[in-house]
């Protein structure tokens, strides 16, 4: 769920506890949750904001950006501090950067670093060392994006888009006075890898945007209760079945001042995605799919005109597609772009010509590409990270374009992300396995050579941890494998009984079990290991990262492929001889939340205790594009909805749960629960209700620690 997707990575983000007790101390949750008093002193030292310079490796240290070492025989080294720019710049006093908390470097490709203020946004040179941009700024500037080429400046105010050259210029894109007019913002709720609004062409001469109109969507009530007299706070969330909002591209010259939409015709009720631009600037790239989300078609518009110029090719699926890359031109051929696509099956690559004829398929297998880093400097070779080596990490890879030949690069096990420099002579691997806290290093690509340059320590040396197991198990089929995560007790005993707690999440664009650190156990997974309980995950179909059939099972019918994958963990727990089979609890947030009732209602003779976090309880409450895209609409799928429905399903309730929202959710609203309460109050069932006032979809800051302080009590209430 990538509306739930980008909200709920947050909740699972691997958690790097450091601090130093004694045995029989445990580990609180103010050093495991976000937001705790003492969490942020104890995570893994890896290095911070890793990025870079050309093909210097950069990263932040105290007041100084740091170059990496790319052999054993060189040593860090300082490419600037905080005080060399200020000596350098020209600024004043009160302008002068305190930190490098809002310095940023531009691209791999650019000397330049942006330093943002509340009065001003400053490029600063950090080759010819001299400032050579000066923006105006004020705190309310949104959605800045940088030409590392024109050294343009584009940003949003509002609803609309402006555009400030680097002598200080400033040109008003859009003047849209229509609150129900969005411009140069992330359109279709982040959905089809959309998180921008805003697509500088290759030399930075042209910005394309998104318009969307909004006008047409009911406004959704949010109440803002913080004021003497609670305010409404008015949204625009269109739902499954319902009128969806309308968008278009436009082209802005700053040369010209002028704007130019493309006539990508109608229906208007359709996904305008992967925005990219021709080498030479003169098409632009879209990949437009139609609300029922079940049709393709990559075409290309003239950026002069606007006018259609070529239908590439159309990609279909009887359940959904979901593009979610944007063409990628070859390094050394404008004529010819990689596409990625699941059409055999799982994400892999294939090659084109502008024509739209297909070359060639450049990967293929049993796995998916996760994503594509670049080229190297002639542009023969590509690099890429996928699933081949298994289901549960990423590896590296060097492929020659035109001879096929592959090489991996990532040496050891476990998760692995990559950045590639601006000429593919290097890659940055950044990589933690289950007993791996975390390495960093430096790969030569045309010797595949590695220096690991950090190795971050043990943060539990002096702890003793929960064991945690990594296994899987075959769901209900007999042959698909699901992967799972057990986390035992501290000071395990396999002579004693312990209460269980399944943690799901179990939705798309969700992977809790990999060969990361911990196996990607979380903060408060150790926590409940420390207090007697044992934690168990598993990732059921519908999940990612194992080819379309194995998360498209679930179309239509969300929740119960989920629901039996679940149960087929849960046989697993039966069987172990210290699993109380008769204390066994359920959490999840957001899907994971949805997942929670589905366990507690469709099988109340398991599930004794439950806590559902931001759950959606019907999906015909959810938004169009996740909601349609995985369901049809109600219209088109009724007897879909009526089954998935756990409003509909209230009255199962046997054990205890309690629900929990923040009033001010925009993205499974707060009438999920409520209706789930209307139908439990029907028909006698006793649900718990918390809110949490002035939140959204997650609570932050030292709010997290209460919410985890709260579902742990519920579960020492009613579980152990």
């Amino acid at each position: 769920m990538k509306s739930f997707g980008s909200l709920f990575f947050l909740l699972i983000s691997i958690l790097f506890p450091m601090k130093s007790y004694s045995q029989e101390i445990p580990l609180s949750l103010e050093d495991l949750i976000p937001g705790g008093k003492t969490y942020s002193k104890y995570r893994a030292e890896m290095p911070r904001r890793v990025s870079w310079a050309g093909d210097k490796l950069t990263y932040v240290k105290g007041d100084s950006i740091m170059i990496a070492p790319n052999t054993e025989k060189e040593t860090a080294q300082v490419l600037l501090t905080v005080k060399d720019i200020n000596a350098n710049s020209g600024l004043g006093e009160g302008e002068s950067v305190k930190s490098l908390t809002y310095v940023q470097f531009v691209s791999p490709e650019s000397n330049n670093l942006m330093i943002v203020s509340p009065e001003k946004i400053y490029l600063y040179d950090f080759v010819n060392k001299k400032l050579s941009g000066t923006f105006s700024s004020t705190e309310k500037m949104e959605n800045h994006d940088l030409s590392d080429k024109s050294n343009n400046l584009a940003y949003t105010l509002e609803n609309n888009l402006f555009v400030q050259t680097p002598d200080g210029k400033k040109y008003d894109v859009t003047s849209d006075t229509d609150k129900g007019i969005v411009n140069g913002q992330s359109v279709h709720r982040n959905e089809f890898g959309i998180n921008k609004g805003t697509f500088w062409s290759p030399k930075g001469n042209l910005l394309a945007f998104y318009r969307m109109d909004e006008t047409m969507v009911t406004d959704y009530p949010l109440v803002d209760i913080s004021t003497r007299i609670a305010q409404l706070k008015n949204i625009k969330y269109p739902m499954a079945g319902m009128k969806s909002h309308h968008v278009t591209v436009g082209v802005f010259n700053p040369a010209t001042h002028e704007t130019v939409f493309l006539k990508t015709g109608t229906p208007k009720e359709k996904y305008l995605t992967n925005i990219s631009w021709s080498p030479d600037e003169k098409s632009v790239y879209i990949a437009e799919v139609n609300r029922g989300q079940d049709t393709c078609v990559l075409r290309s518009y003239d950026a002069l005109t606007g006018k259609l110029q070529t239908t590439l090719f159309t990609e279909t699926h009887p359940k959904y597609v979901e593009p979610e890359n944007p063409v990628l031109f070859l390094k050394n051929d404008p004529n010819k772009f990689i596409w990625q696509s699941e059409r055999d099956g799982h994400n892999h690559l294939y090659l084109y010509d502008t024509s739209g004829k297909l070359l060639k398929q450049i990967t293929t297998g049993n796995w998916d590409v996760t994503s594509v880093l670049g080229f190297d400097e002639k542009g023969e070779a590509i690099f890429y990270v996928s699933t081949e080596e298994s289901p549960i990490e990423r590896h590296i890879y060097k492929l020659n374009l035109k001879t096929g030949k592959r090489e991996k690069l990532s040496k050891e096990e476990g998760v692995h992300n990559a950045m590639l420099s601006a000429t593919g002579k290097y890659v940055c691997d950044i990589y933690t396995s289950q007993n791996n806290p975390g390495k960093a290093g430096v790969t030569e690509t045309k010797t595949n050579k590695t220096y690991i340059f950090h190795t971050a320590k043990n943060p539990y040396k002096n702890v003793e941890l929960p064991e945690i197991t990594l296994g899987s198990l075959k769901a209900n089929d007999n042959s698909t494998d699901l992967y799972y995560r057990i986390v035992k007790p501290l000071n395990f005993d396999p002579n004693k009984k312990y209460p269980v707690i399944v943690y799901v999440y179990g939705g798309p664009h969700s992977q809790l079990v990999d060969n990361s650190w911990l196996g990607q156990a979380r903060g408060w997974d150790v926590y409940m290991a420390e207090k007697g309980y044992i934690v168990f995950t598993i990732d059921n179909r519908g999940t990612s990262y194992r080819g379309i059939d194995f998360e498209n099972i679930t179309h239509r019918r969300l929740g119960v492929i989920e629901t039996q994958d679940q149960m087929a963990g849960v046989e697993y727990l039966k069987s172990l001889p210290y699993v109380d089979a008769d204390r066994i609890g359920v959490h999840g947030w957001s899907f994971g939340g949805f997942m929670t009732l589905n366990l507690m209602l469709r099988h109340p003779e398991t599930f004794k205790v439950g806590v559902a976090g931001g759950p959606v309880t019907d999906w015909k409450y959810y938004e169009v594009m996740y909601g349609e895209r995985y369901m049809d609409s109600p219209q088109e799928n009724p007897e879909g909805y009526k089954e998935t429905s756990m409003v509909a399903g209230a009255g199962d309730l046997k054990g205890r749960l309690m629900l929990i929202h923040g009033d001010e959710d925009p993205t499974v609203v707060m009438q999920q629960s409520l209706q789930f309460l209307n139908s439990a109050i029907k028909k006698g069932t006793h649900p718990d209700f918390f809110i949490y006032p002035g939140h959204g979809h997650n609570m932050i800051g030292c709010d997290r620690v209460h919410l985890h302080e709260h579902i742990t009590r519920y579960f020492d209430d009613f579980l152990k």
